[in-house]
């Protein structure tokens, strides 16, 4: 039998979520609560229920899920009160903007025994993928550095999003993502962190910014996001032990160069503009073996499945809490490093 599931803000997000609950073959849309009348008529044009109130929302007895989907600043409040009436559940990223926050949730979720979890909806991009099965299947050997990147050229979109009360900025919107999609490819503890941020289209929040994460064996991450890049960088490049692989935009395949030979007999120099190298001599075909990798398969309804199969208690939760605590602490000491323009030393 299908859960029933209420959403609480049916704005952009909301509403993805709202026509994915539609086609899901694990959970039902009970209905829908915003504050907005525009929005309100949009779920009644679609025959989708609509709650008077989040109180009229909670206390049907029929919802057994709340998807809470407003902007950021509001999520502790809706989840608390939520897990506080026995409902279960989900919170649209970020899930906070502070550990505290967090914390708080998780306790109202213990307290009352309900399964709490938070949508990293980008878990399922089928480029994370790509990288994540290189890693897990040592092809290329161990990760030495990964490069990760999101370049737009149209700035922070003109709602809550570019205000700082509500959580905006881009290290909330977007790295939450790419930062849990690191701290999922790389297990060490963060050591060491420095973020830079920019402010070329808005001077409230951050429009774009540049993250190192040092890990304690000795792993290195960059992330970085920008909303003022004509020309986007790659979305993917990683060096390893025995290759590199790169992705260029998400709607491409993985190219991986793999070293199966160290040592070349005779490296010819070649000649560049002002002169010859052969340091920076490219390989041939006896040391190197260039090819793609096929795009992974991924379905987004797997988050609701799991999320599911964990209420029946047949399967543990695919975004664990703790998880998500990590990448709070990661974008907390981002922000420190930010304002104190220094690295912050971690243990995270």
């Amino acid at each position: 039998m299908k859960k029933n599931v209420a959403i609480i803000g049916f704005g952009g997000q909301g509403g993805w979520h709202g026509e994915q609950i539609l086609k899901s073959d694990v959970v039902a849309l009970a209905g829908v609560y915003d504050i907005r009348e525009c929005r309100q008529e949009y779920a009644r044009n679609k025959g989708i229920h609509i709650y008077g109130s989040t109180e009229e929302l909670l206390s049907d007895p029929q919802v057994d899920i709340v998807l809470v989907a407003t902007p950021n600043d509001l999520h502790k409040q809706l989840v608390v009160q939520a897990l506080n009436t026995g409902k279960h559940v989900i919170c649209e990223k970020p899930v906070e903007m502070t550990v505290s926050a967090l914390d708080e949730m998780t306790a109202a979720a213990e307290k009352n025994h309900r399964v709490f979890t938070v949508h990293q909806n980008r878990r399922w991009d089928v480029d994370y993928l790509a990288i994540q099965q290189l890693v897990l299947s040592g092809e290329i050997g161990k990760p030495l550095n990964i490069e990760s990147r999101i370049h737009g050229s149209r700035g922070i979109p003109s709602d809550w999003r570019c205000q700082k009360a509500h959580g905006g900025g881009m290290i909330l919107d977007w790295g939450v993502h790419l930062i849990d999609q690191m701290l999922q490819l790389y297990t060490e503890k963060v050591v060491r962190v420095y973020c830079t941020v920019t402010h070329i289209t808005n001077q409230e929040v951050d429009d774009g910014f540049k993250l190192h994460l040092n890990f304690a064996d000795g792993g290195e991450a960059y992330v970085e996001v920008g909303t003022y890049n004509f020309l986007a960088l790659p979305r993917f490049y990683m060096q390893c032990e025995q290759g590199t692989a790169s992705i260029t935009d998400w709607k491409q395949k993985c190219h991986v160069a793999k070293l199966t030979a160290w040592n070349e007999k005779d490296v010819l120099p070649v000649q560049t503009a002002a002169g010859i190298t052969k340091t920076m001599a490219p390989r041939d075909e006896l040391t190197l073996q260039e090819y793609d990798l096929d795009r992974p398969l991924s379905d987004v309804h797997d988050f609701y499945r799991n999320y599911c199969a964990v209420l029946d208690g047949k399967a543990e939760l695919l975004v664990k809490p703790e998880e998500v605590r990590r990448v709070l602490q990661v974008m907390e000491a981002a922000f420190a490093s930010s304002e104190q323009q220094a690295v912050i030393s971690t243990d995270i």
